[in-house]
């Protein structure tokens, strides 16, 4: 079985947000600077709920910060 990928626009987001930190961004969402990290490099795919967050964050739907690729 071939392995899932989602891909993001967390560094874009965090940018176009003045500039965003990614330890700002763990902080608003209770992650680890790390983890932010690993998230924007698809190291590490978030919960569904960790995504919502973070897309609520830049205050645009998931659908624009996380995509689905099969």
């Amino acid at each position: 079985m071939a392995k899932l990928k989602i891909s993001n626009t967390i560094r874009r987001c965090r940018f176009d947000a003045d500039e965003m930190t990614q330890k700002a961004l763990a902080e608003k969402v209770g992650v680890t600077r790390q983890t932010i990290i690993a998230i924007e490099n698809a190291k590490y795919s978030p919960t569904l709920e960790l995504a919502f967050q973070i897309a609520e964050v830049f205050g645009k739907p998931l659908s624009d910060v996380f995509t689905y690729e099969p």
